[in-house]
């Protein structure tokens, strides 16, 4: 059966990757039969599901639609479309007789005069409902969609807008998307914040590329405050994460057991039993064991712009011995800041992924976030590993750079992926900040 999802208009490279991740999660056969990949304009995506209640399942957990329907009809006009909801349900008619009913109507760059919006819904009267009128949470509802955009090469003209859409739909309501769940985990309501934080919006979608769910374990090395570990936990799984610089996810007033930390927003948002814990650790040198243990990796790097990324270390390699203060060495006593040596942006890609390749178990995901420059756009050479498949790459523009998203699958063991397209992960020759980070360096250049 083929269903309209209606999309969110935003993110629009994240839409069908997380609608085909949610599939994948929820155990439904999904094809996406009409989607304006190419432009990303239209917020209407035609998918093929089994039936309702697989929609049910795939919208309960998508951010990035608000709603699906069963498709009744589509034409490039009003007759068009008459004709194929006639062509497609007159059987079916008689099944809603007696229901209460109403319509609604959504256009997209467009709008309709009241008067022609009754008009359209009487339009479609010879369906024969005889059910009741309720406007207010009607069992049974119908949308008519409507899309207006235009030539993009005639906008650029400056012809005007069309004022008659170019596709009309109409849908049979199955139930709305899980997009409630960003109000909920908004930042400006959150206890406990950085300016780094992750909005709640991505947080979620990342959650949802990673698979996060119950009975899963879900890991963010580089956690800071915790956005990314309360999004996989509101889908239920279980989560821990680290950090080089502890202040990040121990917070404030710790000392006085009532401060603002990460533990705390579980604790805000009833999902303290899925918060494992966090510790202070540098993924080159992470104390966990080297075992297939974790079903997903969710993290977003620092990207060392303002200032030079670090880990642990010396600058020339040499090893520091240990100092004894008070007879105590110097690494026990409070406040203890371990030494630390510039790292390139470059070789923490190639680490999560070595890391990744490690830990997780069979078909389990790593999502990570990563910074481009916009000269980069066109091509850019994703960073791969011949035990993880590359899932899909979506893409957040902004200013002079953007940051994408790239989701990858632990391959099972005696598959391999094609890395040849993929960035070198060649060790980096350099012991400056500047030397190690490309994407700093091009980056206060437009500062």
């Amino acid at each position: 059966m083929e269903y309209m999802v209606r999309l969110a208009q935003c993110h629009e490279t994240f839409r069908v990757p997380e609608l085909q991740a949610v599939a994948t999660l929820v155990g439904v056969d999904l094809e996406i039969v009409s989607y304006d990949e190419y432009s990303n304009q239209s917020p209407y995506c035609i998918v093929k599901l089994e039936n309702d209640e697989a929609a049910r399942k795939l919208i309960s957990r998508t951010i990035l639609a608000k709603d699906i329907s069963e498709l009744w009809g589509q034409g490039t006009n009003y007759d068009e479309l008459h004709a194929d909801v006639k062509k497609r349900t007159s059987h079916r008619w008689a099944d809603y007789n007696d229901i209460p009913f109403a319509f609604a109507l959504y256009g997209f760059s467009g709008k309709r005069t009241q008067e022609k919006r009754v008009e359209i819904i009487k339009s479609f009267s010879y369906t024969g409902l005889t059910g009741p009128v309720q406007l207010k949470n009607p069992p049974l509802q119908f949308i008519v969609m409507e899309e207006y955009i235009g030539d993009p090469e005639a906008s650029a003209l400056g012809v005007s807008r069309i004022t008659e859409p170019r596709k009309v739909f109409l849908g049979r309501f199955i139930a709305n998307s899980a997009r409630d769940a960003i109000d909920k985990y908004d930042l400006k309501k959150r206890q406990y914040i950085s300016t780094t934080s992750m909005d709640a919006e991505l947080s979620l979608v990342t959650a949802n590329m990673a698979l996060a769910a119950p009975g899963k374990v879900l890991y963010d090395p580089f956690v800071g405050t915790g956005s990314f570990m309360v999004a996989a936990s509101h889908f239920g799984a279980l989560t821990l994460g680290s950090d080089i610089d502890p202040r990040s996810f121990r917070g404030k007033d710790e000392e006085k057991g009532m401060g603002k930390n990460v533990q705390a927003n579980f604790q805000q948002y009833g999902i303290e039993s899925k918060f494992l814990d966090t510790f202070t650790s540098d993924l080159t040198n992470t104390p966990l064991r080297n075992a297939q243990l974790l079903d997903g990796i969710i993290c977003d790097p620092p990207y060392g712009v303002r200032e030079g990324l670090r880990v642990l270390g010396t600058r020339d390699g040499k090893v520091i011995e240990p100092v004894v203060i008070d007879g105590v060495l110097n690494y026990y006593r409070p406040g203890y800041i371990p030494p630390k040596r510039p790292y390139g942006f470059e070789a923490i890609q190639r680490d999560v992924l070595d890391f990744a390749v490690r830990s997780l178990v069979p078909n389990g995901r790593l999502t990570m976030w990563m910074p481009t420059t916009n000269d980069e756009a066109k091509e850019f050479p994703v960073p791969m590993h011949p035990n993880l498949e590359v899932i899909a790459v979506s893409v957040q523009y902004f200013s002079n750079w953007a940051r994408r998203l790239m989701t990858y699958r632990r391959l099972p063991e005696g598959e391999v992926s094609d890395i040849s397209k993929g960035r070198s992960n060649a060790d980096q020759r350099g012991i400056t900040a500047d030397e190690l980070n490309g994407f700093r360096r091009k980056v206060c250049a437009y500062l």
